[in-house]
C-alpha cells in the first residue's frame, strides 16, 4: 500500500475537503483482510480527524448516527458502551469492555436484550444493561459503539484480547442441567448452524451439500439452527437431532454448546458464541467472506479454537464440506 496516500488528511479535513469515502472504504477493507489493523486505522483517521474538526458525523461503513465516539479520552471518565449492530458484532467486540475498564472511572454496557441472561454474572464487563428498553442510560461522559473499541484502544492483529473463554462459563454451564440430556453413548457430539440470517443469505448452505458430513461414522449432529430454517433437518441427506427446539434462547445455546464436543456453522452468531465460550469451532466461509475473517487463513486472531474453511469458488460449498468432512473423520477417529 502507498503510505503516502494511506496516510491520515488532516490538512484535507480542515480545508473542508470531503475524504474519498469508496477509496477509505476500499484501502480498510483491504488492510483489515491481511491483518493490517494499524493501517486500516490509519484510513478510519481519515473520517475521524475531519469528523472531529467539524463536529459532524459523515458515515463509514456504518449509518452516521452510530459513528458515537467523539474522540475523547477514557482516563477516569463514566464511559457508555452502547451495542446497536448485530448479535455476533457484540459477542466478538464485547470482549474489549475489560480493557476499557483499566481506564475509565465506571462502564456501562447497554447489549440486546437477547444477550443479558447470557452475560449475567460476567462482572469483567462492567454495568450490563438493557440497551432497548432502558430509556435512561446512567449519566456518562463519553459514548462509543461496541464495534469502535478496536479502533478507539488502537488493537491490532497481535494484541487482540484472546483469553477464552471471556463468557461467564460458570454460569452458563450450571444451566446446562435444565436441558434434555445430549447422548453419551461414544459418538463425537456436533452442533450444526447451516444458514444465516437474511441479512445475507449468501453465507448460507443447503443441507443436502452438507452430505459429505454425514457419511463420516461415529458423529450424532444435533441442530443448533434457530429460524424458519430450523425445520429443514427433517429433509437432511443424514440424521440430525433437532435440538433447537431446547435453544432458541442464547444462554441455552451456549449452554448445549458446553456439553458439545463440536460446532460447525456457517458465518452466523453461532460462531462467535462458540467461540468466545472457547469450544471448538469449524466455520464454514463463502468465497469472499466478512473482513474479519481475513483471507487466505486457517486460523482466526479473535478465536484460538476456531477453524476457518473456505469456498474454492464462489458459491460451490462441496470443497468445503469435503474439507470438513475429511478433518472430521480425522477427529472422530481420534476419540
Amino acid at each position: 500500500m502507498d503510505e503516502q496516500r494511506d496516510a491520515p488528511s488532516a490538512a484535507a479535513g480542515a480545508a473542508g475537503v470531503e475524504p474519498d469515502f469508496e477509496d477509505i472504504r476500499l484501502r480498510w477493507d483491504a488492510a483489515m483482510r491481511r491483518g493490517d489493523f494499524e493501517a486500516a486505522w490509519r484510513q478510519t483517521d481519515r473520517i475521524e480527524a475531519p469528523r472531529r474538526a467539524r463536529q459532524r458525523a459523515p458515515g463509514f461503513l456504518r449509518e452516521p448516527q452510530h459513528l458515537i465516539w467523539n474522540g475523547e479520552p477514557f482516563e477516569d471518565r463514566d464511559v457508555l458502551v452502547r451495542c446497536e449492530h448485530g448479535l455476533g458484532d457484540t459477542l466478538q467486540f464485547i470482549r474489549y469492555v475489560p480493557l476499557l475498564r483499566q481506564r475509565a472511572r465506571s462502564v456501562t454496557v447497554l447489549v440486546q436484550p437477547a444477550l443479558l441472561t447470557l452475560l449475567d454474572g460476567a462482572d469483567e464487563f462492567g454495568d450490563i444493561r438493557d440497551g432497548w428498553s432502558d430509556a435512561s442510560p446512567p449519566p456518562h461522559d463519553v459514548e462509543i459503539e461496541v464495534m469502535e473499541l478496536p479502533y478507539a484502544l488502537r488493537s491490532t492483529a497481535q494484541s487482540v484480547p484472546a483469553t477464552i473463554p471471556y463468557l461467564p462459563v460458570d454460569a452458563i454451564r450450571a444451566r446446562a442441567a435444565q436441558l434434555p440430556g445430549i447422548e453419551r453413548d461414544g459418538a463425537l457430539k456436533v452442533g450444526l448452524v447451516w444458514a444465516a440470517s437474511d441479512w445475507d443469505r449468501t453465507r448460507s448452505i443447503p443441507l443436502d451439500a452438507l452430505a459429505p458430513l454425514g457419511r463420516v461414522p461415529g458423529v450424532r449432529f444435533y441442530s443448533l439452527q434457530q429460524g424458519e430454517q430450523a425445520a429443514a433437518y427433517a429433509d437432511a441427506p443424514f440424521a440430525i437431532e433437532p435440538y433447537s427446539t431446547h435453544t432458541g434462547e442464547i444462554a441455552a445455546a451456549a449452554a448445549a454448546m458446553l456439553e458439545l464436543d463440536l460446532v460447525i456453522t456457517v458465518d452466523a452468531m453461532a460462531a462467535h458464541l462458540a467461540g468466545a465460550l472457547g469450544r471448538p469451532v469449524w466455520a464454514l466461509l463463502k468465497h469472499r467472506a466478512d473482513w474479519r475473517w481475513m483471507d487466505a487463513v486457517p486460523r482466526s486472531p479473535w478465536y484460538p479454537t476456531m477453524r476457518l474453511f473456505r469456498q474454492v469458488r464462489e458459491g460451490d460449498w462441496s470443497a468445503v464440506a469435503d474439507a470438513a468432512a475429511e478433518a472430521l473423520g480425522r477427529t472422530a477417529a481420534q476419540r
